[in-house]
């Protein structure tokens, strides 16, 4: 579904893009212990820390037609957005 706000011939790259953008879990492996099923992960692991959220968020809605940037730097913001919102609520609800 977060595909079709890409052109058509970038869909399929796009999702396996944001697909991959779940490597950001790997982050997890640095802390001790590495499963603690009472521990938020956004906020503690360095890739889910406020600032790189930021980040995150902002390279969704930059202008990269008119900076002339790959269109790819969008979908990886949206998965790691995306991933960064199901964390969240993932802590927050359980």
């Amino acid at each position: 579904m977060l595909t079709f706000i890409f052109k058509k011939e970038h869909r399929r790259s796009a999702f396996l893009i944001m697909l991959a953008t779940m490597a950001v879990d790997l982050d997890h492996l640095l802390a001790d212990p590495i499963f603690d099923p009472n521990r938020m992960s956004i906020g503690f692991h360095p890739l889910h820390r406020y600032v790189p959220i930021a980040v995150y968020f902002i390279m969704c809605f930059l202008p990269y037609g008119k900076l002339k940037w790959p269109w790819w730097l969008r979908a990886i913001g949206v998965g790691l957005s995306f991933h960064m919102i199901t964390d969240f609520q993932d802590g927050y609800c359980w």
